[in-house]
């Protein structure tokens, strides 16, 4: 790998908000700066994005860049490729960090094209070893993992799988970072889409990539109707419902909220399983929860080897004296 020593996170934003997925992707790029010793630094790109740089610049970071243009303030791949390859040609950084939204996926190959630089995505881990910088991808639907290395000159590419990393573990730093605003040179001509509404992920009702608690189901719910007393939990508790792919698959709730290597991936706060086993492709789908409580009356059943707390029963009779007792705490507050 190249000693240049310097880790860029291209983050995104929407509407001058930033998306839980950049501090995902900051989080990666600051454990892999702890082993390397390179340095982090942050990009932000839009209109009118002063806001959002000096959110990203509380973090530990070297420096945050704003990258400005009126041809920025829609997303258009065009638009990001003209303000990012002159950036990056310039300043060649050792790795380029991106979330793995809809977006990147739109964007960052065509930019690794035109800077003819390699490009790992969707990596859920790393690994840094002998001076040589891996990334770990999912393969076959998660059945089995591949460390990929990068060939060639720097600058690399990789963009980070939701949930891999946890967004509250980015580091604050002691002072906030210095901004340095960028005025990106973007010719009309060179934008060739006219942006329209902007593309929602899979349609769905809620973004359960933004929830801080799912109640997630599997086949332990036993009938479609049983759903409606882990929806009452799902209230209760202020979350959202899930479900693993049997669940969908069967048509009892829509695939918009599958868990899983076909389905979303969530890092919440809390993710209560109820009669899910734990099969390694729903796994991948929520292994960045922050607290695991699984349910299930299997005591063998894989998902009990990442719960925080595993309860060995039947959910049918545990679930709604849960929902009593939430209710009773929520009104006791």
């Amino acid at each position: 790998m190249s000693a240049r020593g310097v880790i860029l996170v291209i983050t995104e934003q929407r509407e001058g908000k930033l998306n839980r997925v950049s501090y995902e992707t900051i989080t990666a790029a600051q454990k892999i700066a702890a082993e390397t010793g390179w340095s982090v630094e942050a990009v932000v790109m839009g209109a009118q994005v002063s806001v959002a740089a000096g959110e990203i610049a509380a973090k530990k970071l070297e420096k945050v860049y704003q990258i400005h243009s009126p041809a920025l303030g829609q997303y258009t791949a065009d638009g990001y490729i003209a303000a990012l390859k002159p950036f990056l040609a310039e300043k060649l950084p050792s790795l380029v960090l991106f979330p793995h939204t809809y977006q990147v996926r739109d964007f960052a190959p065509k930019l690794a094209l035109a800077l003819d630089r390699p490009l790992i995505s969707d990596a859920v881990s790393y690994k840094y070893e002998s001076g040589k910088l891996l990334f770990t991808r999912q393969m076959f639907q998660g059945k089995f993992v591949a460390d990929v290395s990068f060939s060639g000159e720097p600058p690399y590419f990789a963009t980070v799988q939701a949930g891999s990393f946890r967004a509250d573990q980015a580091e604050n730093g002691p002072a906030p970072a210095p901004i340095e605003t960028v005025h990106a040179i973007i010719e009309n001509s060179s934008i060739r889409v006219k942006p329209h509404e902007m593309y929602k992920e899979a349609k769905q009702a809620v973004d359960l990539t933004q929830a801080e608690i799912i109640v997630s189901v599997g086949r332990g719910i036993k009938e479609q109707k049983n759903i409606e007393m882990a929806a009452k939990l799902a209230e209760a508790l202020g979350g959202e419902l899930a479900a693993s792919r049997p669940i969908c698959d069967a048509g009892w709730l829509p695939i918009e909220r599958q868990i899983g290597s076909s389905g979303q991936t969530v890092s919440p706060k809390l993710y209560l399983a109820l009669g899910i086993s734990g099969a390694i492709q729903h796994l991948v789908g929520m292994k960045g929860s922050r607290s695991v409580i699984a349910v299930n009356k299997d005591p063998e059943a894989p998902i009990f080897d990442i719960a925080d707390v595993a309860v060995v029963g039947n959910l049918l009779e545990i679930v709604p004296a849960l929902i009593e007792e939430v209710k009773k705490a929520k009104a006791e507050a």
